[in-house]
């Protein structure tokens, strides 16, 4: 409570997670419970207790797709999960670069017949018009809003990411001071450690 009373400083609401380490198969639910803090009056002085709240988990269908996709990633050739999934993601990387360019090379060919400078082919232009018409529509509003979304959550990710790297790193630090410290006391040194 403590530690949660700290946190709110920080944040209005933190809620408390408690993860159950146990494996247990039949069950099919995330071994997970999450408090939220409640103020209650007890004994007539207002208080702070933890009350299980109930949660939903919702994904997108990227997520979704994603999670799937590293799931049933086999090892090939004594390589690991991971190099597989870094050699998929690093073939459709290169397949954005050549469709990018691509599409530039047509943009470019049509500023140039529209400016007169190539003479205008119109089965051309039908086939442009054709592919144009199967790609899907990206300038509403509701994709702006899903992809702000998920490059936010993106971010935030890489943001938890970078926190956690340096809460291990501190951690390290303050497991060489230590042992420095514990090694510097037991020969009987006073020296004082800031």
């Amino acid at each position: 409570m403590h530690i949660h009373k700290a946190l709110m400083d920080i944040n209005e609401s933190p809620v408390y997670v408690l993860l159950n380490p146990s494996i247990n198969p039949a069950q099919k639910d995330l071994p997970v419970t999450i408090y939220e803090s409640e103020l209650h009056v007890i004994d007539g002085i207002p208080q702070l207790i933890f009350v299980c709240s109930s949660y939903t988990i919702e994904t997108v269908e990227a997520e979704r797709i994603s999670v799937d996709h590293v799931a049933h990633l086999k090892p090939s050739d004594g390589g690991s999960a991971a190099t597989q999934l870094a050699a998929h993601l690093t073939g459709i990387h290169s397949a954005i670069k050549m469709l990018n360019s691509r599409i530039r090379v047509l943009h470019h060919y049509l500023v140039a017949m529209q400016k007169g400078e190539i003479p205008c082919e119109n089965s051309l232009l039908r086939q442009v018009s054709s592919l144009l018409r199967r790609l899907p529509a990206i300038e509403s509003e509701k994709f702006q809003d899903d992809f702000l979304m998920e490059y936010n959550d993106t971010l935030l990710i890489a943001y938890l990411a970078m926190f956690t790297n340096c809460s291990s790193t501190m951690n390290e630090l303050v497991d060489k001071f230590n042992t420095a410290y514990d090694r510097h006391s037991r020969r009987g040194g006073r020296t004082a450690f800031i």
